[in-house]
């Protein structure tokens, strides 16, 4: 947007201070303006993307409980399996003798995983930062939505990128380890499969009890991310939210500005008592009633 003030106007201005200021006037509120409509455009941008970055993070968050809740039934379902196979046949503690006898040497961390229904160590999920557990503990309680988000305002973006970066790693770490034993397991079982039949029953039962406890580490380790992820979602909500609101304030900035521009041009008008000029600066109004009935009422 330019606004050109013809040199017959100029002329007809008095030189004064208050005339240079009334000639200067429509073209720093034109300037204004513009910069205005600039910064409401791009808040409105910054808006959008938060939006859109916000649904992406809610996706992921979803696939996390999808995993959560399926490894959790998992786990259900193993424990089922251990109570009908201990009601249809019966089933004794399998020892680290009767197993290497038929398989044999067995690795250690095989060993606990069957002998003791123990998996691999899982990382530890720690929370140091007070504000991210405050709000940890808002999602988890379905705490109102202003109580969690004063707390998220409070929460540095880095800080709650560390966490989900740290709770990712801990989930990859442990399936990195239990990888190994799942294998060693599987060729295990091709083993008993062809041997006795009662060490067979022992062997299942003692793998389906440490499949159980994997699942349910697994659930816990995709829980712990999927909390992340909902704060992030939450957090990109509220950024979404608060460039919204400036764009609206950068757009009645504008409004205004536009408007001084048509009152400045306007005395200039009635100086000269140009009829075009008067048109114009009657039409920005009429522009302006426009903008204000769209924005009530459309």
């Amino acid at each position: 947007m330019k606004t050109q003030i013809p040199e017959q106007l100029k002329a007809d201005v008095p030189q004064t201070t208050m005339g240079k200021l009334l000639l200067v006037t429509p073209v720093v509120m034109t300037v204004i303006a513009t910069l205005l409509a600039g910064l409401a455009s791009s808040e409105m941008t910054r808006a959008q993307y938060d939006r859109a970055y916000a649904a992406q993070l809610q996706s992921k968050a979803g696939d996390q409980w999808n995993y959560f809740q399926a490894k959790k039934l998992r786990g259900a379902i193993q424990r089922n399996s251990i109570d009908l196979l201990q009601a249809a046949a019966e089933i004794h503690p399998l020892t680290a003798a009767g197993l290497e006898k038929t398989s044999g040497p067995v690795d250690a961390a095989t060993l606990d995983a069957l002998l003791k229904g123990a998996p691999p160590a899982a990382p530890t999920v720690t929370v140091s930062d007070a504000n991210l557990k405050i709000a940890l503990a808002a999602v988890e309680n379905a705490r109102p939505e202003d109580e969690i988000a004063a707390t998220l305002n409070a929460l540095p973006d880095a800080t709650l990128a560390a966490a989900l970066k740290s709770a990712r790693d801990n989930a990859t770490a442990f399936d990195g380890a239990t990888k190994p034993v799942n294998q060693a397991i599987d060729r295990l079982e091709k083993v008993f499969a062809v041997g006795d039949r009662s060490l067979n029953h022992d062997f299942t039962a003692a793998r389906i009890r440490f499949s159980a406890v994997r699942y349910e580490v697994e659930a816990r380790l995709n829980q712990a991310v999927a909390n992340l992820l909902e704060l992030q979602v939450r957090k990109n909500n509220l950024s979404a939210e608060r460039h919204h609101k400036r764009s609206g304030k950068f757009f009645f900035g504008m409004l205004a500005a536009q408007a001084a521009v048509i009152v400045s041009t306007f005395s200039l008008a009635a100086q000269k008592r140009n009829f075009l000029w008067s048109v114009a600066a009657i039409a920005g109004v009429v522009a302006l009633a426009f903008a204000v009935y769209v924005y009530l009422w459309v």
